[in-house]
């Protein structure tokens, strides 16, 4: 299994179940890593290319467009190869420091454990579609069901918001099981604390990940 390889170059991305505030989280992530002289990109997926962007209001929109899971999944991993490959691995080959707001872990949970699709067969399908890149570092923002989806406005809610309440706790058990089996790459955060809080949490996990993985501000590399 791949990940970003070259020095400086570090791979962040951010899961959980809806209304773990990972939009939030990952800017503020951003801010702090750029303060400290890190050279940051933030993304997002469904999107981050123009293509990405052409898929996301028919996964995310606020209309229900009846669709199959295996369409659903297909839509999101075809979303995810152009991303990968016009944007996330150029730049971690640049030596940045890439913050994805959700990857293929977003579809093992969502497509595999709360539609039911078989995870091996995503898990194939993901390693296809990006060649195999993994982050060095995922955030999981847990937090229970209702308290996630009592944070988005029902005229905000996505398609997928609006699933059933038993097809979000699928979700978040298998966010949880994919966590308890890669703790080495795996680190959860208590989404339900003050946002100060877990941003706090979040910097400190992240440098320590970046400390270990000897990757250093850019003026220090050239120090």
């Amino acid at each position: 299994m791949e990940t970003a390889a070259k020095p400086g170059g570090f791979f962040i991305s951010f899961e959980g179940p809806e209304g773990g505030g990972k939009s939030t989280q990952i800017h503020r992530l951003a801010t702090s890593l750029a303060e400290q002289g890190y050279p940051v990109w933030t993304t997002r997926e469904p999107g981050g290319t123009r293509v990405g962007e052409m898929i996301r209001p028919i996964l995310l929109g606020r209309q229900h467009i009846p669709m199959t899971p295996w369409s659903e999944a297909l839509l999101f991993t075809a979303a995810r190869a152009q991303h990968v490959e016009e944007v996330i691995r150029p730049r971690l080959t640049r030596g940045e420091l890439v913050l994805c707001d959700r990857y293929t872990d977003s579809t093992l949970a969502y497509q595999g454990y709360g539609r039911g699709l078989d995870l091996d067969t995503l898990r194939w399908l993901q390693a296809q579609a990006t060649g195999g890149l993994q982050p060095n570092l995922t955030i999981l923002l847990n937090l229970p069901v209702e308290t996630g989806l009592s944070r988005i406005p029902r005229p905000s809610q996505d398609r997928l918001d609006r699933e059933t309440a038993s097809f979000h706790q699928r979700v978040r058990a298998g966010y949880q099981e994919m966590a308890a089996a890669d703790p080495r790459r795996w680190r959860e955060v208590d989404a339900t604390a003050e946002e100060g809080q877990v941003a706090q949490g979040i910097l400190a996990l992240a440098r320590d990940a970046l400390q270990q993985a000897g990757v250093r501000p850019a003026e220090k590399r050239s120090a």
